[in-house]
């Protein structure tokens, strides 16, 4: 794979930072570097009509759900919805990091982008984020009309920890009356064995490192024995049949890649629809980069037009 030259000089300045890693710290300390870490490199945000929060009730308490909808959209239009789950190894992610990529997914799509503040470890250890993020969608297919949600064009999406709830989420829901209609996954996480070639190859220089990956997987676990769970890797799950359709997306410097690579193909022999893209000269966390790389800024322009693309060809 080759490393774009904007890819390169953002690693050598990573490289050159004086804070620590993520595991040398607590993870409160940890969400703080992960959110402020990502500021320079988003641009300012695109217009939206509105930012509201709302509250989903779930298994541990309500979740808080920030719900945006496109610029010029009226209260009673009944729009598509991306239900977000945002990445950051169930641990450092949050609303606030991923609000600058929300805006832009509800600007660019078309879509009201409905971003779940799901429970973070190691506070609320597996399966509470799972939980979470299942509440969340059963909650917004049964309330999606008063939200100005139409409830048969619901997708699940997530990048990295996200990517993994999304699509567990369709496999929890499979068989109910209301199933999402796509799932769009960007560089999930979806065998926490985190042992492909990718891992080893890409694990070290490229941001996001094994020790992160350990790290997260420590935190977010009760015991690594959970690490064959289908809910925890989904790449495991022995029958893919009768999921929605897939848009998969993978970055070729990244650890996650294999996996990612691995569920597409796994999907598509169950028959599921699947459109697989790998950006190959891109590394993880890409969609939190479009202010600083122009490859990530073609790449989540892509993935828009690749959403929009397959929600006109279903023909909602």
């Amino acid at each position: 794979m080759s490393l774009h030259p904007d890819v390169a000089a953002l690693l050598e300045r990573a490289a050159r930072s004086p804070l620590p890693p993520y595991y040398e710290v607590p993870p409160p300390v940890a969400r703080r570097l992960y959110r402020e870490s990502r500021a320079p490199l988003t641009p300012d945000p695109p217009a939206v009509e509105s930012v509201q929060l709302r509250l989903a009730p779930g298994p541990g308490g309500p979740v808080p759900v920030r719900c945006y909808r496109p610029k010029g959209a009226t209260k009673d239009e009944r729009l598509p919805a991306l239900l977000y789950f945002h990445g950051g190894g169930w641990v450092i992610g949050s609303l606030e990091a991923y609000d600058l990529p929300c805006r832009f997914f509800c600007a660019r799509t078309g879509c009201a982008v409905v971003a779940v503040d799901y429970r973070l470890a190691p506070e609320h250890k597996f399966p509470a984020a799972l939980d979470d993020a299942v509440a969340s969608f059963r909650w917004l297919a049964q309330d999606a009309v008063e939200l100005g949600i139409d409830p048969d064009r619901i997708v699940v999406a997530g990048d990295s920890a996200g990517g993994t709830l999304a699509t567990v989420t369709a496999q929890k829901v499979r068989g109910e009356a209301r199933t999402p209609c796509l799932q769009w996954l960007i560089y999930p996480a979806t065998d926490l064995a985190a042992d492909t070639p990718s891992h080893a190859s890409c694990g070290q220089g490229f941001l996001l490192t094994q020790a992160d990956m350990e790290w997260f997987r420590g935190l977010y676990l009760n015991d690594l024995s959970e690490i064959t769970d289908p809910r925890v890797s989904p790449l495991r799950t022995s029958d893919l049949s009768g999921l929605p359709p897939a848009l998969i997306f993978t970055a070729g410097l990244d650890p996650l890649r294999d996996e990612g690579r691995a569920y597409a193909e796994k999907l598509a022999t169950a028959g599921v629809k699947v459109v697989h893209r790998e950006f190959e000269s891109l590394i993880h966390g890409f969609v939190g980069m479009r202010g600083a790389l122009q490859a990530a800024a073609r790449a989540m322009d892509d993935m828009v037009a690749g959403l929009r693309h397959e929600l006109a060809r279903l023909g909602r």
